[in-house]
């Protein structure tokens, strides 16, 4: 049987064009610009230079950072009806569910094991490097309050369970992405099995909910430059210079094993793509651009799947299920961030993981990425709820949250690397039929 396919909803496209249209104007360019001028001015008026009074600069940073707090809440006020109906829209394009289940588990087997490894890199780098053994001030009350804890292995049955959501709206206030995901499953293989003439009115209002969804994101895209001037801003007169150069070892850990698993990811789309990873780089290159800008994979997914179908080749039925897919529960670079993250703070604050303890921040970091959205700042959030439970204290977040942006920036291009490459390497290896005309 065959369902309305999602070609008939000219949402993708049009936003692709135009999210093409922020590359093309050097959005990255302008980010970059913003980002050091944030800093310059949150120097002057902060701690390093002093221009005004500490309460008058706290006053100040906060108003500057207002467009950057406008981009975060209108991202995440639109990433739930944005991904549902983008799921659901890529199940039905095809409408064959021999073809869905195929893509299905091949989709699930990629993310999980690209994820595997991008954990085990950054675990890797952060033992190699160990970045917390150059900082060399830590607030002693911030000490006292480390002691490791054993995680309650006893509750994993019931997390297990609770992936299934018994309130899909409750999922959706509290923003629990893999609970949202799971229902929107559910919902489009509902809808494949379906009569066309019962399913179609359904397809169409989402359709008419994606289109709005990329309305809201292209107004936010606009705020990009102004947002990261703001927020960088706020952060260097919070913290003075001196402070953010201080963690210039732990940042380049984090690029360090960000390079190597962008490496890997070329590697793979070599040897299981077959093709140049050159060639794959010139071809991406527009949406990875626009990804490091806007630091959301869930804003870019329509030039990301438009870069796939037109530039990669990959066919409509695999990339309009893979990638927005991928954009919720493929977070290979967050979750590598929260591994070197986590023992970083493990290592200023002198808490002895273990080797169980490492253990269970590798299982922690894969399964808590995903199922997160795609939106800027998520890998923080995570953060928080992964220290408690080996017993760091989560106020070493402070620490951290200076610097966070460029890691966010080069996180998100990891992960719509992940997706892209997931996409192309699974339509390689799906013999279904093609895709449905239309």
């Amino acid at each position: 049987m065959s369902s309305l396919p999602i070609s008939t909803h000219p949402s993708m496209r049009r936003l692709a064009f135009r999210l093409s249209g922020f590359v093309r104007g050097r959005l990255w360019l302008q980010v970059l610009v913003a980002m050091f001028a944030g800093m310059a001015v949150g120097m002057a008026i902060g701690p390093t230079v002093g221009w005004l009074e500490p309460q008058a600069a706290h006053l100040v940073a906060n108003w500057l950072a207002i467009p950057g707090y406008l981009f975060l809440s209108m991202v995440q006020m639109i990433v739930i009806p944005l991904v549902i109906a983008s799921i659901i829209l890529g199940m039905t394009s095809s409408g064959d569910t021999q073809q869905l289940r195929s893509i299905g588990w091949r989709a699930a087997l990629f993310f999980l094991v690209t994820t595997l490894v991008a954990v085990m890199i950054g675990l890797a780098v952060a033992l190699s490097i160990q970045p917390g053994q150059y900082m060399t001030q830590v607030t002693p009350d911030l000490v006292a309050t480390a002691e490791a804890r054993t995680p309650m292995l006893a509750e994993l049955p019931a997390h297990i369970v609770s992936i299934i959501p018994t309130n899909p709206l409750r999922a959706s206030v509290e923003q629990n992405m893999l609970q949202v995901v799971v229902f929107a499953i559910f919902v489009g293989v509902a809808l494949v099995t379906m009569a066309p003439k019962q399913a179609g009115p359904l397809i169409d209002l989402l359709g008419a909910i994606q289109e709005v969804s990329m309305v809201v994101v292209r107004w936010a895209m606009y705020l990009v430059p102004v947002a990261v001037f703001g927020l960088m801003a706020q952060l260097t007169a919070r913290m003075g210079l001196d402070a953010l150069v201080g963690m210039g070892v732990y940042v380049i850990t984090v690029l360090l094993a960000l390079l190597l698993a962008f490496v890997f990811y070329l590697l793979l789309y070599a040897c299981l793509r077959r093709r140049s990873p050159w060639q794959f780089l010139r071809e991406s290159r527009d949406v990875l651009l626009l990804a490091f800008s806007t630091s959301s994979s869930a804003a870019v997914m329509p030039l990301t799947i438009r870069t796939a179908e037109e530039k990669l080749g990959v066919r409509k039925s695999v990339a309009r299920f893979v990638i927005p897919l991928g954009t919720t529960i493929n977070m290979a670079g967050t979750a590598l961030y929260q591994v070197i993250a986590t023992l970083f703070l493990a290592q200023v604050f002198h808490v002895d993981v273990g080797l169980s303890g490492l253990l269970v921040v590798v299982v922690l970091a894969v399964g808590a990425s995903i199922g997160s959205p795609g939106t800027p700042g998520i890998g923080i959030v995570i953060l928080a709820l992964l220290l408690g439970t080996v017993g760091i204290p989560a106020e070493g977040i402070a620490l951290i949250i200076g610097v966070d942006r460029i890691l966010d920036m080069s996180r998100t291009t990891l992960n719509v690397t992940g997706d892209l490459i997931a996409a192309s390497v699974i339509d390689q290896h799906t013999t279904e039929p093609a895709d449905n005309p239309g």
